[in-house]
């Protein structure tokens, strides 16, 4: 199945600087667990931020020796360009030329490290969008009518022709390259509901690289909303996702998971199509939930939630009990906590809720307010 991304052997290199920037995500339903060579053990959708993204720019200096050197926000990260090394390795076959020169890699967030947004996801979507910019140079068979990798058209305007294929085509293999350095980032190549992993409730969706959902099936309830993320511990987590997810293949309970994932995208598919707000926070905060218990299941047993994290969920539980409005919560991999809420008339009510009960309980009040884009 991955022949159609194999490289042309018949390129031209040259000196090249390019640039790209790409969101972070936020699963809805949870991709906890995989196999070889980062296939999903389950299907999983996401929102695509909006603000929270990684900005990289790449120097590709041809016929040098091939190296790495990367730069985080002017700082010089070896531990970060010895992973791009080897991930450029792996992926060789996908693009035979990238091999063939030395690279200097700058990137910067514009959210907080450790902030429990997945840098990892829009870092290695950026870096797949540079890859993706530097083939189209590089080919011999360049696609016409192609300017930029940046995802700027909603999903649902429908593109004609030529150029609607090849964008379509290009979006697929960066989706695909990026999953193999991330399995989220492949989620960040395209906006509003993403998709990725096999499942039989999204027409055309793959282990392979993410799909964007179809937003004529999203009631507009669902295409308005906020995510603050809580920094209730800014800091390096005990235990790493990579090891987390290894802990899948022993954990008694991961079957069950992958096949509750699937079930609940059926369910969901239905929310999504009716505005069921209350099934949508049920499954949402179930989901976020699980994810943390499948992490208490494993063997070695970890968690990853802190007091605060609870203190927070306990509290919107409270508020919604008082109120009835329509503010929930989502967790990473980690402690910080995404309130989730829509852009309504009760926006205020919400938001002066968090300012006043929930932001008091993370580390250093620290917050990072971003909205969904579609």
């Amino acid at each position: 199945m991955t022949q159609e991304f194999l490289g042309n052997s018949q390129f031209n290199i040259s000196n090249q600087a390019v640039s790209a920037s790409c969101p972070s995500n936020i699963a809805l339903i949870k991709y906890w667990g995989k196999y070889e060579n980062q296939i999903p053990a389950n299907p999983s959708i996401s929102y695509t931020l909006n603000h929270c993204r990684t900005n990289t720019s790449m120097e590709f200096f041809a016929g040098e020796e091939f190296s790495v050197q990367t730069f985080l926000s002017g700082n010089e990260e070896q531990k970060f360009a010895e992973k791009i090394e080897k991930y450029f390795k792996n992926i060789e076959q996908y693009l035979p030329w990238i091999l063939k020169g030395r690279y200097i890699i700058r990137t910067e967030n514009t959210f907080p490290h450790s902030s429990g947004i997945a840098s990892s996801a829009s870092g290695f979507g950026a870096i797949a969008k540079c890859l993706m910019e530097l083939d189209k140079i590089f080919s011999s068979t360049k696609e016409e009518g192609f300017e930029s990798l940046s995802l700027t058209t909603d999903n649902d305007v429908i593109l004609s022709g030529v150029e609607g294929h090849q964008r379509s085509t290009i979006n697929k293999k960066a989706s695909f390259l990026a999953r193999l350095g991330s399995g989220s980032a492949s989620r960040s190549l395209y906006e509003g509901l993403v998709v990725w992993g096999k499942t039989e409730e999204v027409e055309g969706s793959s282990d392979l690289f993410a799909v964007p959902y179809n937003n004529n099936a999203i009631h507009p309830i669902f295409k308005n909303f906020n995510d603050w993320v809580l920094l209730i511990h800014e800091g390096q987590k005990s235990v790493s996702s990579t090891v987390g997810h290894g802990l899948m293949n022993t954990n008694p309970y991961a079957e069950r998971r992958f096949q509750e994932a699937h079930e609940n995208f059926t369910k969901l598919k239905t929310i999504l199509a009716t505005g069921d707000m209350e099934g949508f926070i049920k499954l949402v905060e179930h989901e976020a939930l699980t994810l943390h218990a499948m992490m208490m299941m494993s063997e070695p047993a970890f968690i990853l939630m802190q007091t605060g994290t609870l203190q927070v969920i306990n509290k919107i539980w409270e508020f919604r009990k008082v109120t009835g409005l329509a503010l929930l919560f989502t967790l990473d991999a980690g402690a910080n906590v995404h309130l989730l809420f829509p852009n309504d008339i009760d926006n205020k009510r919400i938001t002066d809720f968090i300012t006043t009960e929930l932001i008091p309980l993370t580390q250093k009040g620290g917050v990072v307010k971003d909205v969904m884009r579609f």
